[in-house]
């Protein structure tokens, strides 16, 4: 059952709030932050490179929290990515379960803390 679905089709007002994922490999205080939003909010939007910060990707992110009972919102960036591997992410997402996809265009990597890295953006999130 997608809750936050549901509530888009009957109009009703909705409820979401954000997760970070791990600057790690360890999803644990992302779940237990995550879990406290359960039955408080349609679903959890959970970011992707939020600030050009390097973190877990949103979509394994996202596949955790569904496995842990909790409605993601899995967002997309386009500031990492070409075209190709925005559509690799989409497709893999869909085969994966995630319905609940939000395209951002995504921060300038000089907010971040990898000063020399590049961005792409190939497309921004209206195009994608």
């Amino acid at each position: 059952m997608n809750r936050f679905r549901n509530a888009v089709k009957s109009g009703e007002f909705l409820v979401t709030a954000e997760v970070a994922p791990p600057k790690g490999a360890d999803p644990t205080h992302m779940i237990e932050m995550a879990s406290t939003l359960k039955g408080r909010v349609h679903a959890v939007n959970v970011t992707d490179g939020s600030r050009a910060v390097l973190r877990m990707s949103s979509l394994a992110a996202s596949i955790i929290l569904k496995n842990n009972g909790i409605e993601p919102i899995c967002q997309v960036a386009c500031r990492d990515r070409n075209r190709i591997g925005l559509q690799a992410d989409l497709m893999g997402a869909s085969a994966l379960g995630l319905n609940n996809i939000l395209a951002l265009t995504g921060d300038p990597v000089k907010a971040g803390d990898h000063k020399k890295a590049r961005s792409v953006f190939d497309m921004e999130s209206v195009r994608l």
